[in-house]
């Protein structure tokens, strides 16, 4: 009996930040398994590797302006005939001392990254909810649970997904609408070379945290491991959280903030970033 593939239940996907790491595995992905994807970035000339396949259609979209996120997505759902998946990928780092930072750089992130996200979110899940069917995925992060240093608006928006998406768990049950909190950890994708840092000083904690935080990207699962974690989960078509990447943090380190104290929690964290 072959196995089955995605494009049985999911006809049409909208993935956004599809140009790099691991939105782009996570297309590569849907497009092998036979799904058509409309794939979001900023600038489509970043998307020119996925336009050469067969089931891709590039789209531009700006998370800045919330109003026009949804007016692009309403517009491409309205082509694709709706969509039967929803990925919400796109994101970026600020690595910077939260109060030596000017306020507006983490309230930026925060509007693009929660705010709009939330807002493509609401808009997936009225489409899907009349239909009795389709998956939202909203790629939250490992750093919901363990909170990255220097980090701060990054872990208030993955956290903020991850208790979205365990409403939408309650208000979608019954409805034919899988909803998935995503988790990743560290995956060796070029993340760390887009982090934004902020102008100022850096301090000895600073410095160390960045190195730390650079030797994990760079050892990391490559992104297909992710794209083939979110896949076992959509051929699963029930709501739940996938935890994903290497051993420690995708397993190990939940286990233990699970069974262990908050102290125990926070000194693990403290000497995995050497602080």
């Amino acid at each position: 009996m072959p196995a089955p593939r995605l494009a049985a239940y999911y006809r049409t996907a909208f993935v956004t930040g599809a140009s790099t790491g691991l939105g782009r595995a996570f297309a590569e992905m849907l497009l092998a398994d036979g799904v058509l994807v409309w794939g979001t970035a900023r600038d489509t000339a970043r998307l020119a590797p996925l336009a050469g396949l067969a089931g891709f259609t590039p789209v531009a979209l700006e998370l800045r302006d919330g109003a026009q996120a949804e007016t692009v997505f309403r517009q491409a759902s309205a082509a694709a005939g709706g969509f039967d998946l929803v990925i919400n990928n796109a994101g970026y780092g600020v690595f910077g001392d939260f109060a030596a930072t000017d306020f507006a750089v983490w309230r930026e992130q925060i509007e693009v990254m929660l705010v709009s996200t939330a807002r493509l979110a609401q808009v997936a899940v009225r489409e899907m909810r009349p239909r009795g069917r389709g998956a939202l995925v909203n790629i939250s992060s490992l750093a919901a649970e363990f909170p990255l240093p220097f980090q701060s608006a990054y872990n208030m928006c993955k956290a903020g997904l991850t208790a979205l998406n365990e409403s939408l768990m309650m208000e979608t049950a019954g409805t034919g609408v899988v909803i998935l909190d995503v988790r990743p950890g560290d995956y060796r994708t070029d993340f760390e070379g887009s982090v934004r840092r902020p102008p100022g000083p850096a301090s000895p904690a600073m410095d160390r945290a960045w190195a730390a935080f650079g030797r994990l990207m760079l050892t990391g699962p490559r992104p297909g491991h992710a794209a083939r974690c979110l896949r076992r989960a959509l051929l699963r078509r029930r709501s739940g959280t996938v935890r994903c990447g290497r051993f420690f943090q995708a397993v190990m380190a939940p286990l233990l903030a699970r069974f262990g104290s908050l102290a125990l929690k926070r000194r693990i964290q403290a000497r995995y970033f050497d602080l």
